[in-house]
């Protein structure tokens, strides 16, 4: 078993190519040496939250999400807003999160990437609220609102610029500062 903090790193777009996939991408290759990340792919596969469902056993695709937050020491979201708004896929994700146990004190962050004049607050103050419904520990350092324009996404799909990756890294580094491997 591996001492360095393992950080999971979630994505609230479905969208291929989306640049909030790109961050979590950059921080996935960014990561330093002492900090190991895993990414969560599973978004797009989940059932449609029902109450009625959320018991053992629950459906393989819930059940590999809420593993996966499990095994991670802290969890790194990065999510688009839509209609002022966390995307309907990512609410689903979340709602399927608060019948488990598995985010209550784990430390939890986000980076805002948006470029756009309110600058996706109204996701963001949406999703400080569900992750303190589940209990997780937020880490005000690892909640960062760190713009991206497109342009600064490579053909290989990750972040280039120096800037934005020094900021990425102080969050991984804020998550794992909290985390207990």
């Amino acid at each position: 078993m591996s001492n360095e903090p393992q950080i999971l790193l979630i994505s609230g777009s479905v969208r291929t190519g989306s640049s909030n996939q790109a961050l979590l991408a950059t921080a996935a290759v960014a990561a330093p040496p002492g900090i190991a990340t895993v990414s969560y792919d599973g978004i797009g596969g989940l059932p449609h939250f029902n109450p009625d469902d959320d018991h053992d056993p629950l459906p393989p695709s819930v059940d590999a999400l809420r593993n996966s937050i499990a095994s991670a020491h802290g969890l790194l979201f990065c999510t688009p807003e839509y209609a002022g708004a966390l995307p309907g896929a990512f609410k689903n994700l979340l709602d399927w999160t608060v019948g488990g146990i598995e985010i209550n004190e784990k430390p939890s962050g986000w980076i805002n990437i948006s470029t756009a004049p309110a600058g996706a607050a109204g996701a963001h103050a949406e999703l400080a609220n569900v992750l303190r419904y589940t209990g997780a520990h937020i880490i005000d350092a690892a909640c960062r609102h760190i713009p991206v324009a497109r342009t600064e996404i490579g053909a290989d799909g990750v972040i280039a610029g120096p800037a934005i990756r020094h900021a990425i890294i102080e969050v991984l580094h804020a998550l794992a500062d909290d985390a207990t491997p």
